[in-house]
């Protein structure tokens, strides 16, 4: 099988399928295109994520935190505590585990989260360390984002850029390879779009202005994200690719090692739906907090449809993130 996230439809063969217990408590639960799942606790709920750090080797701690978090944000939900999971191979060092555990008490100083728990283990299971993030938010419960309300016509959005997580871990993971090709501004512009990578606090503010759905942009990039919106809300989506917002240093790498930007991982990027005048509150709003966001395209009644130098392009469901193309595991 590929590197990466399993294929959406093995993913609801093998996995989903085979999900048969369900409670009444629970209002959200295991499906493509959701990426938490929500608990009823009468007036509030307990949103959750859980994500491993697979795709990098470097800010390990800092990735660990921040992915789970944006998670649970795309719901509008505070973070609140992370459950932290460790596995590391034998030659593991002291140094090491310190390091990843400094990186991830940075981060979560960084968006008010406690580290309430977890697990660290050295173990032959595997050859490099792994680590596995479980986030728990609070919200209001007459706050979650309700795809039943999307229509055609509403307006679909995304903060910040594109590709901006894999452009920062391709830098440092390929520092020594790509400072001649880009030169030393380029590399530390590139690498430095790491510390955009939460999604938190465009998430509150957008839970609070009202939206009717939030998708953080991960494996698979913005062609992905917008495939599994589809999917998860079951419209149509249109977007426009001259409209996509990217870093110039994103489109050089693109172009340097032969990869597709547009499904690059992605995280600190929100994709966004909400209805027009929503969508203008937003935009104000996040440029206010120091966010910049941008409306690429909008819902239709079917059809995952790129608009693409004037012709119409379908996109297909999201593969191996490109990440994998251009790093040696």
């Amino acid at each position: 099988m590929e590197i990466g996230k399993l294929p959406n439809d093995i993913l609801e063969k093998i996995v989903i399928s085979n999900i048969k217990t369900k409670r009444e408590e629970v209002l959200v639960g295991a499906a493509i295109g959701k990426d938490s799942a929500i608990v009823d606790f009468g007036e509030d709920v307990c949103v959750m994520s859980t994500d491993p750090i697979t795709g990098a080797t470097k800010d390990l701690g800092s990735l660990a935190i921040h992915i789970s978090c944006n998670d649970v944000a795309t719901s509008g939900a505070e973070p609140i505590g992370v459950l932290l999971t460790i596995l590391a191979p034998p030659e593991t060092t002291e140094d090491e585990i310190e390091s990843i555990m400094i990186d991830a008490s940075r981060a979560a100083k960084e968006i008010n989260v406690e580290i309430i728990g977890g697990h660290t283990e050295i173990t032959d299971g595997v050859n490099r360390i792994i680590i596995s993030t479980t986030v728990i938010g609070k919200q209001k419960k007459s706050k979650i984002p309700s795809v039943e309300d999307i229509k055609v016509g509403d307006k679909v959005l995304v903060t910040k850029y594109v590709g901006i997580e894999g452009t920062s871990i391709i830098a440092k993971e390929l520092e020594d390879k790509l400072r001649d090709k880009i030169g030393e501004e380029g590399l530390k512009e590139a690498q430095n779009l790491g510390h955009m990578i939460s999604v938190v606090k465009e998430g509150i503010i957008c839970g609070k202005i009202g939206v009717k759905y939030m998708h953080d942009i991960t494996e698979g990039g913005v062609f992905g994200a917008v495939w599994e919106a589809s999917k998860a809300i079951n419209k149509g989506i249109k977007i426009k690719e001259d409209l996509i917002p990217v870093k110039d240093v994103t489109r050089k790498l693109g172009a340097l090692l032969d990869i597709d930007i547009y499904r690059l991982i992605s995280s600190g990027s929100m994709l966004i739906i909400a209805d027009e005048k929503k969508a203008g509150e937003i935009t104000v709003e996040l440029y206010k907090n120091g966010i910049n966001s941008t409306v690429i395209g909008e819902i239709i009644e079917s059809n995952v449809i790129l608009e693409k130098d004037g012709n119409m392009v379908e996109i297909e469901p999201p593969t191996s993130d490109e990440l994998y193309k251009v790093l040696d595991f």
